[in-house]
């Protein structure tokens, strides 16, 4: 027997405000604490790099950056919202702008938004100066171009005195090593926008072997949605990014071999057992549904009253401006009689009047019409509540003679009574008993079956959404070729999983999997799966920090930025590798021989050298 399949509801989670924090003590004494922030293109973490414990540190501002809402009637301008400020992405979806290209920040405007919120959260002032070291992720081989912009807006802007700048995936590995680890490895990690392969031989990053996937959890998200809306067209709206990250989040699985997965899933016993079902909200009140003959009523009786009481209003508004224009016209009367003609006069003409006999005629159409509308409110006051007639049409008299009948047609009614008797439950049947043909619930569900293992498998075949990159496991296996036998063994000793996209269940399994297949046979290889793959990234940068604060390595002082340019970059363990601009030397500039003059054998010689 098939285990009922169970019904999950969306959370559809708000985001809170990030918490402005009070600025703590230690974080300035000995020595200014460093500011270790996570810039990431899907949220952003920062916080302090300070050994006390007690030293709080915030880890939660979104950089859907530059959210700006349109000012309201009387608004002066334009609102920006940063981070998680916004409350619901949803409704403002498609108006929130990111200072990121995939995973390259190239609009520094809204880079700057960005780190004012981080420092505006962590009680950081950043009017004039920011005095306190910077510990920056950035992307992996960063364009020289994107590193010179943020350098310029740190130096220049934030008036920071020094700044390091690492790759978040490895300061994850570097968090994450143990003692029994080895310093060489093969890093994988898959993040929003992209995903890397990232070798690391003694402790150091081989930038020349790196290899990039364009694809994470932003295209899983957009390739689930898809398929849903294609699968529930009726819930077209319903189905948003939001939920469907959720989905990932929670419901989603990588199968350790994709086509037997698939068809595990044709059998319907093992669709019962497996299907998830997500309640989506809706309303128990069926369009266009009956209504009972009580609710009917209550519903007249209401729009009876408030017809009432607006009737009731316009007569008093209406009396009050009759009376008012009476009250007028007796007074310029009143002129008349007292023998005040001038007054009078001008009365008349304020009036647009030409006579008494017109002013006269006047009062009597206005006291006639305020008798009128008197006596219709007090006829409103008075009146009992008129009963609204229901819709059903009444049962005909079946008896049109009255009592003066024969005996002959009283035996003909009652030969037919049985018939009547059989109609009649028919016509006292309330409209109510009216019941819907369907489940109302089970129409707002969407079943997820194959879409579980379907949306997460991308990264691994790409061809799914018509990308034509190679996966993770082809990518791996090309990385790996490019090194020797013996490298290649002391590299697959150490694949670390990290980023928010490995997160997945199952996705260890099949990175040992695809190893198994591509390695030579009996040959070992070990995989691990970061600690914390979407936090691990800020505590290891962390870590850093609290071990390199007082040394110059990894970091680059106001001197170095303005001697070497912005681009400068200073290596370490958890670094890119700076490669500098070489501009092309220029070849000296030589004496070009003139022109023979054209008057021969009359021109100078110093002129003609």
């Amino acid at each position: 027997m098939a285990a009922p399949s169970r019904v999950f509801a969306f959370r559809d989670a708000r985001w809170a405000p990030d918490p402005v924090l009070e600025p703590n003590a230690a974080v300035r004494s000995p020595q200014p604490a460093p500011l270790v922030i996570d810039n990431g293109s899907f949220q952003t973490r920062a916080g302090w790099a300070c050994p006390d414990p007690a030293v709080p540190a915030e880890r939660a501002a979104v950089p859907l950056a530059g959210g700006a809402e349109p000012p309201g009637r009387g608004g002066a301008g334009a609102e920006t919202q940063v981070g998680n400020d916004l409350g619901s992405p949803e409704p403002l979806r498609w108006l929130l702008r990111s200072p990121f290209d995939r995973n390259v920040p190239v609009q520094l405007e809204l880079q700057e938004l960005l780190l004012d919120h981080v420092f505006q959260r962590l009680g950081v002032s950043s009017q004039g100066c920011v005095d306190h070291p910077i510990v920056l992720t950035e992307a992996v081989c960063n364009p020289l171009y994107s590193r010179q912009m943020m350098s310029e807006l740190l130096f220049e802007c934030y008036q920071v005195p020094k700044v390091s700048y690492g790759v978040d995936s490895l300061y994850s590995f570097y968090h994450n090593r143990r003692q029994s680890w080895p310093c060489s490895g093969l890093v994988i990690s898959s993040g929003y926008q992209c995903t890397h392969i990232l070798p690391v031989l003694e402790g150091r990053l081989d930038a020349k072997n790196c290899k990039r996937i364009n694809l994470g959890g932003c295209q899983a998200a957009v390739y689930l949605q898809r398929l849903l809306q294609l699968k529930y067209p009726g819930h077209f709206a319903a189905i948003t990014l939001s939920r469907m990250e959720e989905i990932l989040h929670e419901h989603s699985y990588i199968a350790e071999d994709y086509i037997e997965e698939l068809q595990k899933w044709r059998c319907p016993e093992y669709y019962e057992n497996n299907v998830h079902k997500m309640q989506l909200p809706f309303s128990n009140k069926l369009l266009g549904s009956t209504v009972a003959s009580e609710e009917k009523q209550e519903k007249r009786q209401q729009q009876l009253r408030r017809l009432q009481e607006l009737n009731a209003r316009r007569r008093e508004e209406k009396l009050q401006l009759d009376q008012e224009r009476l009250d007028r016209l007796l007074y310029v009367q009143e002129l008349l009689e007292d023998g005040q003609m001038d007054q009078f006069h001008k009365a008349l003409v304020e009036l647009n009047m030409d006579s008494a006999e017109e002013l006269q005629s006047y009062i009597n159409k206005l006291s006639l019409s305020v008798e009128q509308t008197k006596q219709k409110i007090l006829q409103s006051e008075a009146s009992i509540e008129v009963d609204v007639v229901d819709s059903k049409p009444e049962t005909p008299d079946l008896d049109p003679l009255g009592s003066e009948q024969s005996l002959e047609d009283v035996e003909s009614i009652n030969e037919f009574e049985p018939l009547f008797a059989e109609e009649q439950p028919e016509v006292e049947k309330p409209v109510a008993a009216v019941q819907p043909v369907f489940n109302l619930a089970e129409y707002h569900q969407l079943f997820l079956g194959t879409e579980r293992i379907r949306a997460p498998e991308i990264v691994f075949q790409p061809s799914l959404i018509g990308e034509d990159q190679a996966g993770i496991a082809e990518t791996m296996q090309y990385v790996l070729e490019r090194y020797s036998k013996e490298q290649q063994s002391v590299l697959v000793q150490n694949v670390f999983l990290t980023g928010g996209n490995m997160m997945y269940p199952g996705l260890k399994a099949r990175i040992q999997k695809e190893l198994l297949e591509m390695r030579p046979f009996q040959s070992s290889f070990e995989v691990h799966l970061a600690s914390s793959p979407v936090l691990d990234a800020w505590y290891g940068a962390r870590d850093w920090a609290v071990e390199y604060m007082s040394r110059e390595e990894g970091w680059i002082t106001r001197k170095d930025y303005e001697e070497k340019g912005g681009e400068y970059l200073k290596e370490h363990c958890a670094s890119n590798v700076y490669v500098p601009i070489r501009l092309p030397k220029q070849a000296p500039r030589t004496a070009e021989p003139s022109a023979p003059s054209r008057a021969s054998g009359t021109g100078n010689p110093s002129e003609q050298a």
